[in-house]
């Protein structure tokens, strides 16, 4: 096969990247630990410009390229710059920490530029190939980035991250090759027009396969048992980036192969997909209750919450898979606000593990008390947060298809789940502190970043049209 100069144009952001990944290897080699601040600057640099660049060549028509294996498209665009979003704040929050860490090193940062490559890839993917290719380029190098840190705790997490992580990868790959199998085709547009052509027993069979990996990356039931030790046991710097960016990539790879690939086994995947989502829900809202450890509390939230996020696609129709896009946005921002404040009250020796780490906040740092307590009332769904919002939106569209019984019983569990997150409210603010010491964050740019982010919850609560016309327009006459 061969390619114009033309046809890399969808694909200048990703081209990049990879570019900066061998620039930032040669400036960590070259300057050494003395200077690792300059890897840090460069991987913003690249974030920010990577932002500039994919905004550049969209221009409201989709592109597809490499023989239909790569595709620029308006979700594609709005979930890349998100993507870069999240990780230029998770980098911006955790750099205090890092510089004090073996995790400061200028390999941290690029293994950081691999999995925003990965996770470019695989938002762009149009081809089952593209998919599992961009799937592993983000998987592989977060793998390593749990074990840096080189302790028991991160070794037993990279551990179960790097089992689990490769039997998804099996379940999908062995998925795909059923569905191969059965329609002779890999890219998406032939697979959509010939998967009830040939054998649609073995492309059914395939999809169960799929779904599994689906809901495995996703972190959703019953796939979920990585989530609440790996975000406990990875470094926080790491859990930022797994906990808000790669969602949106886990999102993406469901849209691909279920909504894109196979629209004709839409009957047979939304039964599926109601079972997820209800043990979802159940399993994540009612043993978050009994945790004492906030990054296991926050595990099991966001278990709960792609159980919300997935009756989005449960409905099957448009006005619901834009709003299951623009609720897995608004989660990574929620996330990335809670695990920031957590970043920020951390430091070298110490990591905030306990919801008792909590205790007093509000004494000791009024502002970082108020922005979980925003993050905290937008999880739960609390009026005029987003998190309302986005779970409003999505119960929408269950009502649109006559779902009315399965919205009934998210509500339910939204009830449960408030429990929850008002005990670290409590927390923080009718509970004295173990120590009276002002928490201060040090940097302009690290207050601005999470007052930025925190307060997204409450903007987009208030004003949420623009994003959510634009999550809409992806699938809705875009």
């Amino acid at each position: 096969m061969s390619f114009t100069l033309s046809q890399l144009i969808p694909a200048i952001p990703e081209v990049f990247v990879t570019i900066m990944i061998a620039v930032t290897i040669l400036v960590s080699l070259f300057l050494g630990e003395k200077h690792r601040n300059a890897t840090f600057y460069l991987t913003q640099a690249t974030l920010l410009i990577c932002t500039l660049l994919t905004v550049n060549i969209f221009h409201h028509q989709t592109q597809i390229a490499f023989h239909n294996s790569f595709i620029v498209d308006h979700m594609a665009c709005i979930l890349k710059v998100f993507v870069y979003a999240m990780t230029f704040l998770s980098l911006l929050y955790a750099q205090p920490y890092l510089r004090g860490t073996e995790l400061g090193a200028g390999e941290f940062y690029i293994l950081t530029l691999f999995v925003v490559l990965g996770m470019m890839v695989l938002i762009s993917a149009y081809s089952f190939i593209t998919l599992f290719i961009g799937l592993e380029l983000f998987s592989l190098p977060l793998y390593a980035m749990i074990a840096m840190q080189r302790t028991a705790v991160t070794a037993e997490a990279a551990m179960k991250y790097f089992v689990l992580g490769s039997s998804a990868s099996a379940f999908l790959l062995f998925g795909m090759s059923m569905v191969y199998g059965a329609t002779g085709a890999l890219t998406i547009p032939d697979i959509q027009n010939a998967v009830l052509l040939h054998s649609p027993t073995i492309a059914i069979l395939g999809l169960i396969f799929i779904l599994a990996a689906v809901a495995f990356k996703l972190g959703a039931a019953p796939f979920h048992m990585w989530i609440p030790d790996v975000y406990e046991g990875a470094p926080l710097p790491v859990t930022l980036i797994l906990a808000s960016a790669t969602k949106i990539a886990a999102f993406v790879l469901a849209i691909r192969l279920l909504v894109n690939a196979l629209p004709l086994l839409t009957n047979q995947w939304q039964h599926m997909l109601i079972f997820v989502a209800i043990l979802s829900m159940l399993i994540g809202n009612l043993v978050a209750i009994v945790q004492t450890n906030i990054r296991r509390m926050l595990a099991y939230s966001s278990i709960a919450q792609m159980g919300y996020m997935l009756l989005g696609l449960v409905s099957g129709i448009g006005v619901g898979f834009g709003a299951a896009m623009f609720y897995i946005i608004v989660y990574a921002i929620m996330s990335l606000g809670a695990f920031g404040v957590l970043m920020l009250i951390s430091r070298t020796g110490f990591e905030v593990h306990s919801i008792n780490d909590l205790r007093g906040l509000n004494r000791r740092n009024p502002w970082l008390a108020f922005m979980m307590l925003l993050v905290m009332f937008s999880m739960a769904g609390i009026p005029p947060s987003a998190g309302f919002f986005a779970k409003i939106a999505v119960l929408v569209a269950l009502v649109h298809v006559h779902l009315v019984w399965l919205a009934a019983l998210a509500l339910i569990f939204a009830i449960i789940g408030a429990y929850y997150y008002l005990c670290v409210v409590k927390v923080m603010y009718f509970e004295e502190p173990e120590e009276t010491s002002l928490i201060e964050i040090n940097g302009l740019g690290k207050q601005l970043g999470i007052s930025v982010n925190c307060l997204m919850v409450l903007v987009l609560g208030i004003l949420p049209t623009g994003l959510f016309q634009l999550c809409q327009a992806a699938f809705v006459g875009g």
